[in-house]
């Protein structure tokens, strides 16, 4: 059963150091109720108080880490079923699958088309993380020398899928170091697999015709001494995935259900590009913490890695750039300057298309909390004297030998105040960041 905050409290030291980055003894006990942190934050607190409280005041889901050296993936330990109430604190691993069909040549270029699989959005860089190689036809010797090729070649840790203990094993006797995640043990081979889980020191994914299956399995394997257990979620159609996705989680966030209380892992099944992509995007939206997809395509990965990097930011903290002047190329005294908010996507994408005009520019960007242009105004977090203070604040006019500012088109209503009020020649720019480049050819003029 779990404990109170105060039941808590009553086996920590009370000593309020702050060591584990809460401010009291009191404060710590109750986010530990609470499931968001876990026992082994606290330094000080005794063997006995630790044999009384560990299981009660563990987290609902298990912490897995997969790979070590190379880019490691850590999934599960989440606290909420939506997003508002908190975060999203881990963002769903992403594989690529290969199959050992491959002959010698291909498997080079698909490694690398894979290690290739990196973009850069809001200015950070997002990829992929993980490489599955699926054993189909191939002998033992035959897979482990794939396996120990792509993970000489790539980047990614590695998920190794083969039913055939003797299959994981050659496999594991090469990539083992890397900390691997083994798939799968199933109801015919569990003892098998948690007996190299065990030896090789892996993480064990668990899977089974349905939840009730995979409770009972992963009770078993736990009792073979494994602990890191990673679920697999999978039926033939999409609905019925995504409804066991979320039961699965449900169970281990507020039933606090054990059995359940690990990540997950699931597979698209759509044959068609498209809508692998479509599936892909409902289980990184709800609740996949391993995704395993074929297609490798850039115009595939993208979308998933952009929703993914927009389902695991902060609803509570605004998506924001520091509000200064930006240097973007070579500038100088006839440099255009351009005005734009803090928004972090619209900062960024006004920055991409400057860069792509090759026009060295000044971004002048205005503190509006995160909000985009049209939010911003309609929010009152913006308006023509701020933009004209921030223009002031930051100097501009010492930095540029012209007297004029281009503002976004959506607020062209600021170009008179501007004007009037601060002295500003207004240029109203494009409505569309992709139009800035073409506008920068073509209208700006040092007067």
């Amino acid at each position: 059963m779990a404990l109170t905050g105060l039941e808590i409290y009553k086996n920590l030291p009370k000593t309020n150091c702050g060591d584990c980055n809460f401010p009291t003894c009191m404060a710590f006990a109750m986010q530990l109720a609470a499931k968001r942190t876990s026992l082994d934050q606290c330094p000080h607190v005794s063997e006995e108080a630790k044999a009384t409280l560990a299981e009660a005041s563990a987290p609902p889901m298990r912490l897995i880490k997969i790979g070590k050296d190379k880019n490691p993936l850590e999934i599960g330990q989440e606290t909420v079923l939506f997003r508002h109430q908190e975060k999203f604190h881990r963002p769903t691993g992403i594989a690529i699958k290969l199959k050992d069909n491959l002959r010698e040549g291909e498997i080079d270029k698909e490694v690398e088309k894979i290690n290739g699989l990196k973009f850069t959005r809001v200015g950070e860089e997002i990829s992929i993380n993980l490489i599955a190689i699926e054993h189909t036809t191939t002998g033992a010797e035959e897979y482990a020398r794939l396996v120990g090729k792509v993970k000489e070649k790539s980047n990614f840790p590695l998920i190794l899928i083969s039913p055939k203990p003797e299959i994981m094993e050659a496999a594991l006797g090469v990539s083992s170091e890397g900390n691997p995640l083994i798939y799968a043990a199933n109801k015919e081979n569990y003892e098998g697999m948690a007996s190299l889980a065990k030896k090789y020191r892996c993480p064990l994914c668990v899977e089974g015709k349905d939840l009730e299956e995979l409770a009972e399995r992963t009770g078993e394997i736990k009792k073979l001494g494994i602990e890191d257990i990673v679920l697999s979620i999978d039926s033939d159609r999409a609905m019925d995935t995504l409804q066991d996705l979320t039961r699965s989680r449900r169970l281990a966030l507020e039933k606090k259900f054990r059995p359940l209380g690990y990540p997950t892992i699931t597979f698209t099944t759509e044959k068609d590009s498209f809508q692998e992509v479509g599936q892909a995007t409902t289980y990184i939206c709800k609740y996949g913490g391993i995704l395993v997809i074929e297609g490798k395509k850039k115009w595939q990965i993208l979308p998933l890695l952009t929703v993914r990097q927009n389902i695991y930011t902060d609803p509570q903290v605004p998506n924001a750039v520091e509000a200064k002047l930006y240097e973007i190329g070579g500038v100088s005294s006839n440099s255009p300057v351009i005005v734009t908010t803090n928004f972090s996507l619209t900062y960024f994408t006004v920055e991409g298309e400057v860069t792509n005009s090759k026009i060295p520019t000044y971004i002048s960007v205005v503190e509006t909390e995160g909000l985009g242009v049209l939010n911003a105004y309609a929010g009152d977090k913006w308006s023509a004297e701020k933009i004209g203070k921030t223009l002031e604040e930051q100097k501009v006019k010492e930095k540029v030998g012209h007297n004029s500012i281009i503002i976004p088109g959506l607020v062209a209503v600021f170009r008179a105040e501007l004007e009037e009020d601060f002295g500003w020649k207004v240029l109203v720019g494009p409505e569309e960041a992709a139009r800035i480049p073409v506008f920068l050819k073509n209208e700006w003029k040092v007067n």
